[in-house]
Formats: C-alpha cells, structure tokens, sequence
C-alpha cells in the first residue's frame, strides 16, 4: 500500500511563512494561524511542504488504508489558500452560510483575503472541525 505524502514534519511553519511572497497573503496566512491555533488548541506544525496543521487524529478505513492527518489546517495555494475543516453536514451548511465570500471544492474551502470571511465563524467553523474528528476518531 502507498504511504500518505502529507505526513506531519519538523519543517519551521515560520520558514514556510517566509516563502510567501506577497506580503497580504503572508499576513493573511499569519492571521489564519493565529486563528487556527487560539481555536483549535493546538500549536501550528507542518504537514508536507505545505500544509500547516493543528492536532491530529488516526484513521483506519476499512480498506486497511490508515494514517494521520491533522484536525484541521491552511495553505496558501497560487489562487487561493485552503482551509481543511469538517463538521457534521448540517453545522457546516449552517455555518459557511454565514462565512462570507469563498468557494469550495470536495473537502475544501477557498478564500482569497481574510477581510472576505467573518473570522469569528471561521473561529466557530475551526472549534467544530475538531470536536468532529475527535468524535469520529477517539483515542
């Protein structure tokens, strides 16, 4: 069976940072890590050579495959940055309602600027992604 590429890593998130180089979506990337960690309760770490995440759950599918993944997590992509959150169906429909200007994809959520986005849902969004993977993936 193939290993997970975006496993966690030693890498410093503050070198990551370092290598965005326009300075609104650094700041925007540093905001968001703000925000992720005082929500989450967990200290940024990085996952791959991309990817900053915040706790981390262990999954096992039936399929045998398994493996780790943080409970949630940002990148800053070349159109977008990424935010990796999950909830029960109904909170997440509830909440990205009142989330602001983004896009989404299958697991994703896009956003182009902090100001687009109520960072308090965001907050609330971020607190139930982890309550959800915990739930789903004890211990």
């Amino acid at each position: 069976m193939a290993k997970n590429k975006t496993v966690e890593t030693t890498a410093s998130v503050a070198g990551y940072l370092t290598s965005i180089t326009d300075a609104k979506r650094r700041k925007d990337c540093v905001d968001l890590i703000e925000l992720m960690s005082i929500h989450s309760g967990f200290e940024a770490k990085m996952w791959g050579a991309g990817i900053v995440g915040f706790g981390s759950y262990h999954y096992n599918y039936e399929s045998g495959h398994e493996g780790s993944a943080p409970l949630v997590a940002m990148a800053s992509r070349a159109s977008a940055i990424s935010l990796y959150l999950s909830c029960e169906p109904d909170k997440k429909d509830a909440m990205l309602a009142k989330l602001g200007k983004y896009k989404m994809a299958k697991s994703c959520i896009y956003i182009q600027k902090m100001e687009d986005i109520d960072a308090s849902v965001l907050g609330k969004m971020v607190k139930a992604s982890v309550a959800y993977y915990q739930a789903k993936y004890p211990g």
